[in-house]
């Protein structure tokens, strides 16, 4: 009997855990498609070809878009949407939600160190 109990704990956990992590994939890889289609253009690998100092790393983030440090993903939303300098605005181009993914997928980066 406790080896049932096991095996029903064991396909639980495993059928829990084996559906969780394509959607979150998914999820990330839609925000990537965005930003390739998108953002590549001038921040390749997370660099950028207009201004070099302005990248897209998290010191960079940090250093030069307002309430990063406090909020990192609204910080990220707020300069795709508005853009800034020689950035475009995105916010007629793009759908808040694939604002939103866009900014997720740049912050995942940058935490990663591009």
């Amino acid at each position: 009997m406790r080896i049932l109990l096991f095996i029903l704990l064991l396909t639980i956990a495993l059928f829990r855990f084996t559906f969780i992590v394509p959607a979150l994939a998914a999820e990330i890889s839609n925000g990537a498609k965005i930003f390739n289609a998108n953002c590549s253009s001038c921040h390749i690998g997370g660099g950028n070809i207009l201004i070099s100092q302005k990248t897209l790393k998290k010191e960079a983030l940090s250093k030069y878009l307002e309430n990063y440090d406090n909020d990192s993903i609204q910080a990220i939303i707020n300069q795709v949407q508005n853009g800034k300098n020689a950035m475009p605005a995105f916010k007629a181009k793009l759908s808040n939600q694939e604002i939103l993914e866009v900014a997720a997928y740049v912050f995942q980066q940058a935490e990663k160190g591009w």
